[in-house]
Order: structure tokens, then sequence, then C-alpha cells
């Protein structure tokens, strides 16, 4: 019965035989990869596999043009490799994302499955071999460093700028409709002088926009590819233009500005570019906590808080006091932008280990600079669309506080002098009295004067207030 369960075939490489399962479209290589590394259950995602059918692809087509791969083997691999790129055979792809750090396992693995979905697509037997077809011209050393800058290039472009526009949109529309509300504006926490929610939500959109920009910045140096480096940037085995027309032909695929490498031995031993783009991935993660945490600040209560605004009721708060409410989406965000940071941390030391003409950490470098473009992209729609879009404001309790504010005694410097406005303070505070009741009582200012003085909405635009 377990033959039964599991049949098995004979596969080989340079290494000899090894035992598969029957339907695996995967070879001896890969099998030995499986075997040796079971130690997560992190595997390729998507987006890298995609990453690999494509280069794949590109790499048959250069190599025919060139006259280097017949036009049918190329066709095979074609076929195949877009099917790979496609998503149609990810669960051929088992190995462990800690594996040899060159990536030469999923290299393999890419050209074994293609390999054996040409052979099917042929109804031949083995009409390309894994490694003198599908990876002509190339080497785990260009291929899986060019692959990372792909992947991620596509995660920017399609997941990641699309959702950061949609946040950027949502909260210039809140920024908006808020515009004429004023509340306090805290520092270090504690009362400052007023702002409109607007004003503060715009600032937010600026976070995001700014941030956009300066992923946008990396793209030139992360659209330069290592194909055609070969083995340590060399090229040795590759025709001279492989390099330049794998990146025309990737260019013309995903609509992505991609070119060869301006040096090969930069390309292939260091992964200097990926870790300015997750520097700026962290950036936008810090903006994305700032945000986060600024909403549930002022969502918090709705008695014991500031409770400035209401943020959706998504879900039930607590399994123990009925009718409490949390702002989940602020504390996902928050935790995808720890996760982005943490990220960070392991792309700069994967990269520290650029050793002579090889970086000998690139799978763990590409899982976490593509899940970290893919995590916030997820969260920055989720967060424009389900805290940002939908919260209300307190207004009515919001214009409490700012009129009995102490702190809007500042609006008076220019024409008490800070001493008078420092007594004013300390005795609103301690009696629980208005500002202006007070400057009544203690300056010879009239009603009208201070009525014009410590209007909030006034008091948003900055400027030096006159007496007269």
């Amino acid at each position: 019965m377990a033959s039964d369960e599991m049949k098995m075939r004979t596969e080989r490489d340079s290494m000899g035989e090894m035992q598969i399962p029957a339907e695996s479209m995967y070879g001896a290589t890969t099998a030995r990869a499986v075997e040796n590394f079971p130690i997560s259950t992190l595997r390729y995602t998507r987006q890298m596999i995609r990453a690999l059918g494509l280069i794949k692809k590109a790499a048959a087509q250069a190599n025919a043009d060139l006259g280097l791969l017949d036009q049918t083997k190329a066709d095979l691999i074609k076929s195949a490799a877009q099917e790979v790129a496609d998503g149609h055979w990810d669960e051929h792809f088992p190995i462990d994302i800690f594996q040899t750090g060159s990536g030469t396992s999923t290299n393999m693995n890419a050209n074994e499955v293609i390999a054996t979905r040409a052979a099917q697509i042929a109804g031949t037997e083995r009409p390309v071999h894994p490694n003198d077809d599908v990876n002509m011209g190339q080497s785990s050393n260009d291929v899986i460093p060019a692959s990372i800058h792909l992947s991620t290039a596509l995660a920017i472009k399609e997941l990641l700028f699309p959702a950061m526009q949609n946040l950027e949109s949502t909260l210039e529309t809140k920024a908006s409709e808020t515009a004429d509300i004023v509340k306090m504006g805290r520092t270090h926490l504690m009362d400052a002088m007023p702002v409109t929610i607007g004003q503060a939500v715009a600032g937010w959109a600026a976070q995001v926009r700014q941030s956009r920009a300066r992923i946008e910045s990396t793209l030139t140096r992360l659209g330069q590819l290592a194909i055609g480096g070969t083995a340590v940037g060399t090229g040795i085995n590759a025709h001279p233009e492989l390099g330049a027309r794998v990146a025309a032909f990737l260019s013309n695929d995903t609509g992505l500005n991609l070119t060869e490498a301006e040096n090969h031995f930069e390309a292939q031993a260091t992964q200097d570019t990926a870790v300015e783009v997750s520097g700026q991935l962290k950036t936008y993660a810090t903006a994305l906590m700032k945000i986060a945490n600024d909403l549930r600040w002022m969502n918090s209560g709705p008695q014991g808080g500031l409770g400035e605004i209401r943020l959706q009721a998504l879900q039930p708060g607590s399994s123990i006091m009925p009718g409490k409410v949390n702002p989940v989406i602020p504390e996902a965000t928050m935790m995808v932008s720890a996760q982005v940071i943490g990220n960070d941390a392991t792309i700069t030391i994967g990269a520290q280990h650029g050793n002579f003409e090889l970086n000998v950490m690139l799978p763990v470098i590409g899982y976490n600079l593509v899940q970290s473009a893919e995590l916030l992209a997820s969260t920055s729609q989720v967060l424009a669309d389900k805290a940002v879009a939908g919260f209300e404001v307190n207004e009515e309790s919001i214009a409490e506080v700012v009129e009995k504010n102490p702190i809007m005694v500042t609006a008076l410097n220019a024409i008490i002098g800070y001493e008078k406005g420092a007594e004013i303070a300390k005795r609103a505070y301690a009696e629980n009295r208005r500002v202006k009741d007070l400057a009544l009582e203690l300056t010879d200012l009239t009603e009208e004067e201070l009525d014009r003085l410590l209007d909030p909405k006034d008091l948003t635009t900055g400027g030096i207030r006159g007496g007269s």
C-alpha cells in the first residue's frame, strides 16, 4: 500500500541517481536540495518563481536569435517557461529558502521543471536538456541576482505603487473633508497649538507621496540585471550580447525599464541595490507606523482616551469585555511595519556577505525584499479602505477641548508677553477656566479682541497676531 501511495521514479544528475516522486516535475538536483535543506516552511514565492520563468523564456529566445539554440527547442523552453511564470507549476518548487547561498538549487529547480514540461509539450523524451539548453549562457550566479531585481521591480510596479497611490489619494480626500475641523495639536503627547484634522491628514499624505518618490528613485539601479555575467562576472560561456538581449526581451514582456548591468562584477558580488531598495521600503514602513499610531491615539477611548475620531467598527475587540472594539487595522499596519524593518536588517546582513565574486545569501535577500514590497502593498490598501476612508470625527468633543485648553494663550504672546501668558495658563489649568475669561481679568484686551485673537480656526494658519 505504501508504494501505491507514493510512487517513485529514478532521475539522474551529475552526482548519480535519485528517487523522486513520480508526479513531480523536477529532477534529481532539486530532489537533493529538498533532502539537504529541511529547515523551514519558507519557499520561493509566486513573484520570485515568476521572475525565474520570465528570465528563462527571454534567455531561450535570445540564444535562438544569436544562433546558439535551435528555434524548436527555444519555442518549447519559452512555452514551458511562460507556464512557470504564470504559476502553473508552483507546487513543483519545493526547495527551502535557506539553501545554498547562490540559489543554485532553485535555478536548477527551474531548469528541471521547464525541461520536464517541454518534454510533455513535445510528446518526446527530453527534447531539451536542463543545463545545456534551458540554462544556456547562464549561471545561478547571474540568474538569481537578476531574478531578485526583476521580482522586486514587478512587486513594486504592479502591487506597491498602485496601493500607495490609493492610500495617498484616500488621505488627500479625507484631508479635504476635514480641512475646517480644528483639534489640539500635540507635541511630546502634550497639548500644543491647534491644527486642523485636515492639516494632520495632509501631512500623512505627504509622507506616502515622498516615500513613493524615494522608492521610485531606486528603480534605475533595480532595473539593472546581472544576466550575462555567468559564473564570476566575466561572461564565460555566454554570447557577449546575451545580457542586453535578455534585458530587452524582459522589458518588452513586463513594461519595466530593464538593462544589462553596467558592471557584472558589482552585480554578482554585491547586493548594494537590494540594501538601497530595502532602506526605502523601511522608510515607508516607518511612515506607516507613524500614521497608524496617530490613528490609534486619535481613536483611543471612547470614554477614557482622546476620542477625536471613530474608526470603523470591524470586529469584536475582546473575548471577555462585551462591546469593546479595537483599532485592528492600525495594529496590523504596525506589525507589517515591524516585519519590514526586521526584513531590512536581514537584507543588510545578507548583503554584507558578498565574498569576492559572489554574494552567498541571495535567496534570503530576495525573499525578504519581495515580502517587504508585497506586505507594504497589502497593508497600504487595507489601511486606506478600512481605516482612513471611513473614520468619523467627534467634532463636538474636539471643539470643547480646544476652547478650554490653556495652551491657547500662546496666541497672545506678541501682545501680553510670555510671562503674563504663563501666568494666565497656570491659573487656567489650576482653576479649570477658559483663557479668554482670565485674559479679560488680567489684561487690557477687550472681549472682541480676544474673540479675534483666540479664534481656533484662525490660529491654524500661523502668523503673529496684533492687538488692534
